[in-house]
């Protein structure tokens, strides 16, 4: 099966971003269509997933959450095994049995895929103390919302990973919505990463829908953990454009709100920024979605002639 390109050039992290889009909007589609299982999707999220990914090292490991295909397809995860899974096919990275909602792959450093609001900063304190007295180089890389960021799970994991010196790169993908809640009604502050002060914790705040931004934040946020083996906490300033979960019509959202992020999304910044400075044409632009679509097409057509887990397996996998 065919891939994106990796890299940290600004048109690798395009098509990157393509084919996440190209990939969760199938899945949406696919609801509709023929009735699969819905999920939570990361539209409109796109530039910090990319950007953040990229600057992490093959060493470093990844905690995320329920919408993860994002960081996945970041990291390098298959499109084909990644549908498989959502299909509960033997050939998906969890051999059918997680959905979409807990997909993880060790191969790629992703060790964990929680639904639970919060689960992930519960671990990621395990995971680095952990690499820390095994004197591994690598870095945890954390993501998260800003509702798991109203959660005391969140202060407690920062507050540990602070008195710990431990190397974790909290990232808060700030998307203004928790579940069908408006941030603004659970929150008396804008940015989250207003809050690491008190950990005497560094942080900062990023476009989050600007992915060269939020990759030049990342790149200096590692290397600070690197230098110092100390945590960090990243803000991802971004917008969920899909409702909650598959379906969902978001008649809760502000129509006026909704087309003003919509006007800057990630996807269609860079593309216009590399327009107008000459690196692409319309007609790459057109190649490149060709390409994230027809990557998309191999994937479905992958899991849907891939085989259901065998009943021997109902029991495996359960306990490590």
């Amino acid at each position: 099966m065919s891939h994106i390109a990796t890299g940290n050039s600004p048109v690798s992290m395009l098509e990157c971003m393509m084919l996440i889009r190209a990939y969760e909007e199938k899945l949406a589609a696919l609801h509709v269509a023929e009735g699969m299982a819905g999920t939570c999707t990361s539209v409109g999220q796109e530039a910090s997933a990319v950007g953040v990914v990229r600057a992490l090292g093959a060493g470093d490991r990844i905690l995320t959450n329920h919408r993860s295909a994002g960081h996945l397809l970041a990291r390098g995860a298959d499109a084909g095994r990644l549908m498989a899974e959502v299909m509960g096919r033997a050939t998906g990275y969890c051999k059918g049995k997680s959905g979409s909602l807990h997909i993880s792959a060790k191969e790629l450093g992703v060790i964990l895929t929680s639904t639970i609001v919060g689960g992930e900063l519960s671990l990621a304190t395990g995971v680095a103390l952990s690499m820390q007295m095994l004197k591994q180089d690598g870095i945890v890389a954390c993501f998260f919302g800003d509702g798991a960021a109203c959660e005391g799970i969140f202060h407690e994991s920062l507050n540990l990973a602070s008195v710990w010196n431990l190397p974790i790169l909290y990232v808060c993908e700030n998307n203004q919505w928790q579940a069908f809640v408006h941030r603004n009604e659970t929150m008396k502050v804008d940015h989250v990463s207003d809050w690491a002060g008190s950990y005497r914790m560094e942080s900062c705040t990023v476009d989050g829908n600007d992915v060269e931004a939020v990759y030049a934040a990342a790149s200096e946020a590692v290397t600070t953990i690197r230098r110092t083996g100390k945590p960090f906490l990243l803000e991802t300033y971004t917008y969920r454009l899909r409702g909650h979960f598959e379906p969902d019509d978001q008649s809760y959202v502000d129509p006026q709100e909704l087309a003003v992020w919509r006007a800057s999304e990630p996807i269609r910044k860079l593309q216009d920024r590399l327009l107008q400075i000459g690196t692409v044409t319309p007609a790459d632009i057109g190649r490149m979605q060709d390409h994230a679509d027809a990557v998309i097409e191999q994937a479905v057509a992958f899991a849907k002639a891939s085989p259901y887990p065998a009943v021997s397996e109902l029991t495996t996998d359960v306990y490590a």
